[in-house]
């Protein structure tokens, strides 16, 4: 199996500036909804669309995120869930 941080190193810089700040946790009522779109498909993440609810996947991850913009931002428990999902599944360096 490949190494799971492989997926970074294809990120552009406001990919990583994002992360570092999903990662911060001081930040999270402050996230742009396309911003976290963009990343996570950058990331390698699948994506569908029901009506209102993005659900975002990784083919070796059973558990899917199922998020909503509200506005043009995202939810802050919604950011704190996306946080929680990279690090529980070493998507991301601790």
């Amino acid at each position: 199996m490949d190494n799971p941080h492989s997926r970074l190193d294809s990120l552009g810089s406001r990919d990583i500036r994002l992360l570092r700040r999903i990662l911060s946790g001081r930040a999270d009522a402050n996230i742009r909804f396309a911003e976290l779109r963009r990343l996570l498909r950058n990331m390698g993440f699948s994506e569908r669309i029901r009506g209102s609810h993005y659900i975002f996947g990784v083919e070796r991850i059973q558990r899917s995120l199922n998020l909503q913009p509200l506005n043009s931002m995202v939810k802050t428990y919604q950011v704190q869930q996306v946080r929680d999902y990279m690090v529980e599944n070493g998507l991301v360096p601790e």
